[in-house]
């Protein structure tokens, strides 16, 4: 099975980025860093998810991520689903810091349980099919919607959602943009590129650059 071992985000000004992530949320090396000028423009079509315990720690990390620098693209807020709200770090990727508790079981620890990596594709049935293809067990799926893989004890899980969809879901007004994602996949596979441009590299390679 395919696992992910890391997620780089490329950013111009890679120490500032790290100085945001270092204050907002201590990621430690779950997700990495890397100098990148690839011209990009509008929604990158990805999205990182926080899942924490409780609304506490929402508020915790989001009021971390914006005194750190970060935009609100969602206030936090009550849903259906539970609780969390969205931000756009200066490097200009998109996180959702989310819990599925309604109620404090105590004080905020800013202890993060999962990331997520969510990327919007054009055609979830397809890309769905692609990833099997590459090695990836899917672990839900909701049609034409959704998909999760299972990624084992991989730092970061993997799920696909229709862009439209995920950009509305972001808080993002338009779905459109071009360039790169600045966004890299490391893995134990050998490298590749998904049908939305999505690049893989294994991850030997990307610690090494």
């Amino acid at each position: 099975m395919t696992s992910i071992k890391n997620i780089t985000l490329e950013a111009a000004d890679p120490i500032a980025a790290e100085q945001f992530y270092t204050a907002a949320f201590g990621l430690g090396d779950r997700v990495l860093l890397r100098a990148s000028e690839a011209p990009t423009t509008g929604f990158r079509a990805f999205t990182m998810s926080i899942t924490v315990s409780q609304p506490a720690d929402v508020n915790a990390l989001v009021d971390a991520a914006v005194e750190a620098g970060a935009t609100s693209l969602k206030p936090v807020a009550k849903s259906f689903w539970g609780y969390g709200g969205v931000v756009q770090a200066p490097d200009g990727a998109i996180w959702k810091i989310a819990t599925s508790a309604k109620k404090d079981s105590g004080p905020a620890t800013r202890k993060i349980d999962d990331i997520v990596l969510l990327m919007g594709v054009a055609d979830v049935a397809a890309s769905k099919r692609f990833y099997v293809d590459h090695g990836l067990t899917v672990a839900k799926s909701f049609g034409r919607k959704y998909v999760e893989f299972a990624t084992g004890s991989s730092p970061v899980k993997l799920a696909l959602y229709g862009r439209k969809a995920l950009a509305k879901d972001a808080g993002v007004a338009s779905p459109d943009g071009t360039g790169s994602h600045r966004l890299v996949i490391g893995s134990d596979a050998a490298p590749f590129t998904d049908p939305d441009g999505f690049a893989w590299e294994t991850a030997s390679e990307i610690a090494a650059l």
